[in-house]
């Protein structure tokens, strides 16, 4: 089995981080080799935030090169323009439909609105997914992350059974009904 390598990008305080704990959970408990690995400097500060989960038969290192990316989970239109080069030709990038405006001292360039076209002209399967919208409807902005992990899932060879026990494993009681509302939600999303 080839290696599975999923980027997931972010701003801090987006989930980035929790996203790739429960793909990386789930894909243990489905059985591959995992690597993971988080970079999130000034995150506190609304700075970048990416982490790499590489599942498969073998996996020997926590970081994919760029071109090798299958899946990038954007949590922001911006993050999927800044970590596209990682993706491989032809890749998909699920990008959440929010925009977060960068923090600006002097610059004062506007912001990339064309981004998902530019993607596209690019050649990758870009798939725009209301995650924040649906989030907030289910009574919470912030399981915008879990509903595109929902969304990814779709396209993994992770058993649902799997899924849900990770869940119920890692995210709290006073939480879970909405984390696990908000997969579902994802989930129901097509990508192909």
């Amino acid at each position: 089995m080839a290696v599975t390598n999923v980027l997931i990008a972010g701003v801090g305080g987006q989930g980035a981080v929790l996203a790739s704990e429960l793909l990386a959970l789930a894909a243990v408990a489905a059985g591959h080799d995992v690597k993971q690995g988080e970079f999130h400097g000034v995150a506190q500060r609304g700075g970048a935030v990416f982490s790499h989960v590489r599942f498969g038969d073998r996996v020997y290192s926590p970081m994919a090169r760029c071109g090798d990316v299958d899946f990038l989970l954007a949590l922001e239109r911006l993050e999927a323009l800044r970590y596209a080069h990682f993706v491989k030709p032809g890749g998909t990038i699920i990008v959440n439909d929010h925009k977060v405006e960068p923090i600006r001292v002097a610059d004062q360039r506007p912001y990339p609105d064309e981004a998902i076209d530019f993607l596209e002209a690019k050649g990758f399967n870009v798939v725009v997914v209301e995650a924040t919208g649906k989030a907030i409807e289910l009574g919470n902005h912030r399981a915008a992350n879990v509903v595109l992990l929902g969304a990814l899932a779709e396209s993994l060879d992770i058993p649902q059974e799997v899924w849900d026990k990770t869940l119920q494993d890692r995210i709290p009681e006073r939480l879970l009904s909405l984390n696990q509302q908000a997969f579902a939600a994802g989930r129901q999303l097509t990508i192909s």
